[in-house]
């Protein structure tokens, strides 16, 4: 008598790709993101903006003490107040928390988990294409505002393009360390998105006011660091910003947001793997 023969489970890496290649084009095309596209077109609204009055303004509107405020420094204030303070949590908290808790509310998140894959495949497939997906949202955005805003005040495009690489990586650094955590509450969080919401509008503002230890908490500390080390050294911005922080080192900034991902997301496996999620009916 032939014995029945088992499906091999399929390994790690291999789910996290048939994962990511089934949630990558569903997440791009979800309404989550054509309303998300929507926020990160306001900051080139708000450029293609300050672009139409520098062209028609007189020259005394982009003058402080005498001096003039260049395309660099205008464009370093949106990506620090815009990009960094409103847009990349924002990204990272619906996105995030939607990882697992979207699954949970639609109630796949079984027909996942009896596939011969492993657990926690699911998560890092999903965050990936929440990776992919946002980078593809945010990035060309702050591309566009970089040639809106680099010509203001007679700026040179080329030298300030070294600047535009060094956003581009803070922001994607922002985008894997936001979504990171956010994937954790949403693993462990019955209603992630309002824990979400309270950590990035309630804590890490009222955390990064305060002096002291607790800004080492949060994610924003170390993605703010490193806006003045990505300046150049002689810009207005960056000096205020060393003036009014204490800016710990870019590498020190760096690592520290890479363990914040690799350790929220080994939680937030761990989380998937042992956790046994109730249908509610």
């Amino acid at each position: 008598m032939a014995t029945a023969v088992r499906p091999r489970p399929t390994s790690m890496m291999a789910a996290t790709a048939r994962i990511f290649d089934l949630s990558f084009s569903q997440m791009l095309w979800s309404r989550r993101s054509i309303l998300l596209a929507l926020l990160v077109a306001a900051p080139v609204a708000l450029a293609l903006g300050i672009r139409v009055v520098s062209l028609v303004a007189p020259p005394s509107v982009f003058r402080v003490n005498g001096g003039v405020i260049g395309g660099d420094t205008v464009f370093g204030l949106m990506v620090w107040l815009l990009y960094i303070r409103f847009v990349v949590p924002v990204l990272g908290v619906f996105y995030g928390t939607s990882l697992v808790a979207d699954e949970v509310e639609d109630k796949t998140i079984t027909y996942l988990f009896t596939r011969a894959i492993p657990r926690g495949a699911v998560l890092l497939g999903k965050y990936l294409a929440y990776l992919a997906c946002t980078v593809l949202l945010i990035l060309p955005s702050l591309v566009v505002v970089f040639f809106l805003l680099a010509p203001i005040g007679q700026g040179s495009i080329g030298g300030s393009f070294p600047q535009l690489l060094a956003d581009l990586g803070i922001l994607a650094a922002g985008l894997a360390a936001y979504g990171a955590v956010f994937a954790l509450v949403g693993a462990r969080f019955k209603r992630p998105l309002v824990a979400g919401l309270v950590f990035v509008f309630g804590w890490e503002p009222w955390v990064l006011f305060f002096p002291g230890y607790l800004k080492q908490l949060t994610v924003a500390h170390y993605l703010q660091a490193l806006v003045p080390h990505a300046m150049p050294a002689d810009s207005g911005l960056a000096g205020l910003l060393r003036a009014f922080r204490t800016v710990p080192p870019a590498s020190w900034s760096l690592l520290a947001l890479g363990l914040i991902v690799v350790g929220a997301l080994w939680l937030a496996v761990r989380t998937v793997e042992r956790r046994e999620y109730v249908l509610e009916q």
